[in-house]
């Protein structure tokens, strides 16, 4: 599965979610499709955000989008396996994507150092881890000749479906363009290689007057439900216009343990690190953040980054609650059933895996679609990232003395040339911001 945005006008061509850094405003960033929009939409949109539910042969793909824009422009186009009953398709309230991203964020802890004279140094950090009809004929002729055939068509909700099919690209790609869609350049090859693997395109248009008559702000995610065997994402057509990386966001959700890339190296994120205390400030945390990745991702430019794994019945401690049963059903976790009052010891066991993957791609580094595979593998992780505020005392005790002229200098060194190692700053300036500790007089 993968998506088109697509917008009546001139070509932008950027990714597609919407992101929330560990639970902290932020700008959206990127996604497997393309935006096709008017030059003077002002569009900014560079990552994507999606929620993947596996289990055997059945997908659920719920897709966000935090597109920016008058809602008249929007459409949506998404390759699908085979033509979706309506049934198949439904809307998703946005809140449960932005409480998977705040569950699964890479988290800070801290820590507060004790006076040395009563307690011995060595503790150890606890390791976590409506058309005229002679207009709609000629439409129908013109369709047909280009060898495009409405599937199904569909209203669920605020949206407008099609499931459209083509003999071939170029006329699938005429057929939009005629409908007031500009395709970016490359997208005949590309749609083409999904034609050939027998693959229906999904399209959804907002219905302006269920948008308007509802008060929606913004666009609501959209969810599709189908089989098939291969476990992917299609990200080819998300690169041919975007300025730049893509960011991908992938939340995968199993019964069976952790998802994992077959075609690309998984690798995780650094974690359990001790760092200055000063990243904690409000604006620090989600620079640290953006550096390491993109630190690591342009060392390993053909890997997907692990962030979080973890079952979804505890976590320790958690950087937001877990998500609750009605939420995971939502998301398209079926097996989820509604706790019985009479058990209520039950009532906590969700029995959900979830994965959070992170990629970085362009065509050069990602030049194929993104395949995966459910493994058994159910060991917790998270990125998790520690401060340790020094204790401001007296050094009345040889502990102290040895704490402020040694322990802490060493430690705060560390903590400097770890933080250099993993992000790409300047130790110098990282140096200049920590603190010297004096013994108070």
């Amino acid at each position: 599965m993968y998506r088109i945005i697509i917008q009546k006008g001139a070509t932008f061509f950027i990714p597609l979610f919407t992101l929330l850094l560990f639970s902290l405003p932020t700008s959206s960033w990127a996604f497997c499709g393309f935006y096709v929009a008017k030059a003077d939409t002002g569009l900014f949109n560079k990552s994507s955000q999606v929620a993947i539910v596996r289990d055997k042969d059945r997908n659920i793909i719920t897709m966000g989008s935090d597109f920016k824009g008058d809602a008249k422009e929007f459409a949506m186009v998404v390759p699908v396996p085979s033509i979706l009953a309506k049934t198949a398709i439904k809307v998703v309230n946005p809140k449960i994507l932005d409480h998977l991203d705040a569950y699964t964020a890479p988290r800070l802890v801290e820590y507060f150092d004790k006076n040395p004279c009563r307690v011995r140094l060595s503790e150890r950090m606890a390791s976590m881890r409506p058309m005229a009809a002679p207009m709609i004929k000629r439409k129908v002729v013109r369709r047909e000749q280009l060898g495009v055939t409405i599937e199904a068509q569909y209203k669920v909700e605020e949206y407008d479906i099609l499931i459209l099919s083509a003999k071939e690209s170029t006329g699938l790609i005429t057929w939009l363009t005629e409908n007031g869609y500009k395709m970016p350049k490359g997208a005949k090859a590309v749609v083409g290689s999904y034609l050939k693997q027998g693959m229906r395109f999904f399209v959804a248009k907002v219905n302006l007057k269920k948008y308007n008559k509802k008060g929606y702000t913004k666009l609501r995610p959209l969810q599709i439900n189908y089989r098939h065997a291969r476990f992917m994402l299609p990200i080819r057509l998300g690169t041919l216009n975007a300025q730049g990386k893509q960011e991908l966001f992938i939340y995968a959700m199993t019964r069976k343990g952790r998802v994992e890339t077959t075609n690309y190296r998984t690798i995780k994120l650094p974690s359990d690190l001790e760092i200055p205390p000063y990243i904690k400030t409000k604006k620090q945390f989600p620079n640290f953040y953006r550096s390491l990745f993109r630190t690591l991702a342009n060392k390993e430019k053909k890997a997907v980054v692990i962030e979080y794994a973890w079952d979804m019945n505890w976590c320790d401690p958690c950087a937001a609650n877990p998500l609750s049963d009605k939420e995971l059903r939502d998301i398209g976790v079926y097996w989820i059933k509604p706790a019985n009052p009479k058990e209520y010891w039950k009532r906590n066991a969700k029995d959900v895996f979830i994965t959070r993957l992170h990629v970085s791609y362009d065509s050069k580094s990602f030049p194929s679609d993104l395949v995966f595979q459910v493994t058994s593998n159910r060991e917790n992780y998270q990125g998790r990232y520690v401060v340790r505020h020094p204790w401001k005392g007296t050094a009345s005790c040889n502990a102290a003395k040895k704490y402020y002229q040694q322990i802490l200098p060493d430690r705060q060194a560390k903590e400097a040339e770890t933080l250099a190692r993993i992000t790409g700053w300047d130790i110098n300036k990282i140096r200049r911001q920590i603190p010297q500790i004096n013994p108070t007089p």
